[in-house]
């Protein structure tokens, strides 16, 4: 296949994810729009709290075949949403290696805004589906779809620009190690941060039996998800800040550490995310104060990761807002000795 065959494969196979994804989140929001209480159902709960307080004598519960096949169906919408979350997250992997095989010579797709930003999301959609299972996030479907879709977006409508080669900075395989761990740490910082935004949601909601938030877990078990996803992420982050960052900077600009904007903010949400385990481990942190200081790291984390490529004009990581540009080669004409110059 040609370069602009691999770019045009590209192209479509992230329109391909986003509609998938989108798929997935309107699947998953029926999914939990089915958890919404028959209208029989609610009506005998009334009935059950009028006779607890004794102005009426027997309330008839829900008929345990609704509520089978209710559950049932929910079951079934939720299996059908992870298997096309799957089938997007495909689709961006192609995408991402179709970007990178589209540049002569074939790099990783790690070379501008657009590159940094899909792949992004490529990692936290990744990051759930493997830890899916393991922590049990389920009920974090449709709120990582909808994050994904959204990002997608930007990335196509703002960000998207052509295959072009990387810059001389970029051109290293300290950038794979670097960028790898970098975008693990973040998909991973971004699920514990939607625990911990999840968890003062329900905190001023309140336990439910019915509706949306009947799926999200009770406070206890959200508190316990964030506190393990924050713990994986974090040395990953560690490894990607203080290690192979400053290797790649001595290579690349011949110091360890240049006090640049973005190293600055990278290092910021590092002390964030170590304060908040620290607090956790030795002060006992628990609930809404550790909630609260995830969801500040969070926010450094994603303003490092797009914000001062804007606000930012001194950061050496400039490059990352669009693609390089390869300087015209200008080709003098001959002088004919006959010609007088003038």
């Amino acid at each position: 296949m040609t370069d602009t065959a691999w770019e045009t494969l590209s192209n479509q196979a992230i329109g391909v994810a986003g509609i998938f994804y989108f798929i997935a989140l309107m699947v998953h929001l029926a999914e939990w729009a089915s958890l919404r209480a028959p209208k029989a159902v609610r009506e005998a709960a009334r009935s059950e709290d009028v006779a607890a307080s004794g102005s009426v004598a027997v309330a008839t519960g829900p008929a345990p075949e609704l509520d089978a096949a209710r559950s049932g169906r929910v079951d079934f919408l939720g299996r059908l949403g992870v298997i096309l979350t799957a089938i997007a997250a495909a689709a961006h992997f192609v995408s991402l290696l179709g970007r990178g095989l589209a540049a002569d010579p074939n790099r990783v797709p790690w070379g501008n805004m657009y590159e940094f930003t899909v792949s992004g999301a490529f990692f936290v959609t990744l990051m759930y589906l493997v830890l899916l299972r393991k922590y049990g996030l389920q009920w974090m479907a449709p709120i990582v779809t909808g994050f994904v879709v959204s990002v997608l977006m930007v990335a196509v409508i703002w960000l998207h620009s052509e295959v072009a080669p990387l810059t001389e900075a970029l051109d290293s395989y300290w950038l794979v190690i670097h960028v790898v761990s970098a975008v693990i740490a973040t998909g991973a910082f971004t699920l514990g941060g939607i625990a911990s935004m999840m968890y003062l949601v329900k905190m001023r909601v309140g336990e439910t039996t019915t509706g949306p938030m009947s799926r999200v877990p009770s406070l206890a078990a959200l508190d316990r998800t964030a506190y393990r996803v924050h713990a994986f992420a974090f040395p990953v982050w560690t490894f990607a800040v203080l290690i192979t960052g400053p290797i790649w900077a001595h290579e690349a600009w011949s110091r360890y550490w240049n006090w640049d904007p973005k190293e600055v903010w990278a290092f910021i949400t590092w002390v964030v995310y170590a304060a908040y385990l620290h607090a956790r481990a030795t002060a006992g942190w628990k609930g809404r104060n550790a909630a609260i200081l995830a969801l500040i790291g969070l926010a450094t984390l994603w303003f490092n990761f797009i914000g001062i490529n804007y606000f930012s004009t001194s950061s050496q990581h400039s490059y990352a807002l669009e693609a390089p540009v390869t300087p015209a080669v200008v080709v003098a004409a001959p002088i004919d000795p006959g010609v007088p110059l003038r």
